[in-house]
């Protein structure tokens, strides 16, 4: 089997980011640039058949133009959205989209996340992107179209409008390690709106 611990890898983050609520039944996918002509990405409907229960038979290795050489199933249409990222951040090793509870809020309102706590103050702006259907080209395009904007930002996150986050990252565990850091973030930035709103803070003296 080829990429067999990577490939492992990937289904233990799978599996942790539903069972820890950060994506849910409608989907989510994980990727993973192993060189610049292969990677290894989560197969299409991950989630609303295996409940993100995936074994290593179950990851693609996929060439940069959507060829599937190993893995069963069939490829995301999400896929130009991972291929896009990876082509305009080229530091990028690892790219996480999923639908976490707290930050589809964000998205589906248009939010920007703001930093309330240090723990993704790294990211700079996390703000959400203008719609475009989900798995279409159109998506690819405005997601391609920011990542560039940032340069070689890494990590980068950003929110789809009304479809969840996307993040990237120089590893695996690194990009679930913010994705769980921003959708915490999101949680604080909605207590602090609910206690403003009730008067129970006034700021700094």
């Amino acid at each position: 089997m080829l990429y067999q611990q990577e490939r492992q890898d990937v289904c233990e983050v799978t599996k942790m980011m539903f069972n820890r609520f950060v994506t849910n039944a409608a989907g989510g996918n994980i990727s993973v640039k192993i060189n610049h002509e292969h990677f290894i990405m989560t197969p299409t409907l991950m989630a609303q058949q295996k409940f993100c229960d995936l074994s290593p038979d179950d990851i693609l290795v996929l060439t940069r133009d959507g060829e599937i050489i190993e893995g069963k199933g069939n490829i995301t249409r999400e896929f130009n959205m991972h291929i896009g990222t990876y082509d305009t951040l080229p530091n990028a090793q690892a790219v996480i989209h999923a639908h976490p509870k707290e930050l589809m809020v964000f998205a589906s309102l248009g939010l920007e996340v703001s930093h309330l706590t240090e723990s993704t103050r790294k990211l700079g702006e996390v703000k959400t992107l203008p719609y475009a259907p989900a798995t279409s080209m159109e998506l690819a395009e405005v997601v391609k179209t920011y990542m560039r904007s940032r340069k070689s930002d890494i990590p980068v996150a950003t929110l789809l409008r009304e479809h969840g986050v996307l993040i990237a990252d120089t590893s695996l565990r690194k990009a679930y390690d913010m994705l769980e850091r921003l959708e915490y973030e999101a949680y604080v930035n909605f207590q602090a709106a609910v206690i403003g709103a009730l008067g129970l803070y006034k700021g700094e003296k």
